[in-house]
């Protein structure tokens, strides 16, 4: 009896967990960091926030958020790459329910959400990685290890405007 009961205790384990939905996100240690699914609508963040609404989200020109069922909105604030946003990631979800597994990032002075891998919402499958900007870039600029840094409008903004956004001034050398 004993080991029946065991048995059907372990099997309750195994059973819930694969039913959770518990983060797999990666730390990245960033203070205030906290591991979560968001589960919601993806929206155009400017049309949510001030009525300015574009048909489609923007077309991926505008910043995206989830606004959750309880109405709390969060900003998606980039995705898996290295200085790029999701927005290639979830525009194809723009006005569709989403689960989101990333990082919420509940720093004093604003709340922001990285998402590492979205999904359709109910879906059992795997989460799918917000890499898709790195792939359109190196499909459009060639591969680079440092996208950012080979990005030919982030050169031409530079060359126009200088490193510190204003022509003229430039940073001192580091000693």
């Amino acid at each position: 009896m004993a080991r029946a009961a065991r048995l059907a205790t372990l099997w309750t384990i195994v059973f819930l967990g694969a039913a959770s939905s518990a983060s797999a996100a990666e730390p990245w240690g960033i203070p205030h960091e906290k591991p979560l699914v968001l589960k919601g609508r993806v929206v155009d963040a400017l049309c949510h926030l001030t009525g300015r609404c574009a048909p489609d989200c923007g077309a991926g020109r505008r910043q995206l958020g989830i606004v959750q069922a309880d109405g709390t909105y969060r900003l998606v604030a980039k995705g898996n790459v290295d200085f790029a946003a999701a927005v290639p990631d979830l525009i194809g979800f723009c006005g569709k329910e989403i689960e989101a597994d990333g990082l919420l990032i509940e720093n004093p002075a604003i709340t922001l959400f990285f998402v590492q891998g979205v999904r359709a919402a109910g879906s059992s499958e795997a989460f799918v990685p917000t890499d898709r900007f790195k792939t359109e870039w190196d499909a459009r600029n060639g591969k680079a290890d440092e996208w950012w840094r080979a990005d030919p409008e982030a050169r031409r903004v530079l060359a126009e405007d200088g490193p510190l956004g204003i022509k003229g001034p430039t940073p001192k050398p580091k000693p």
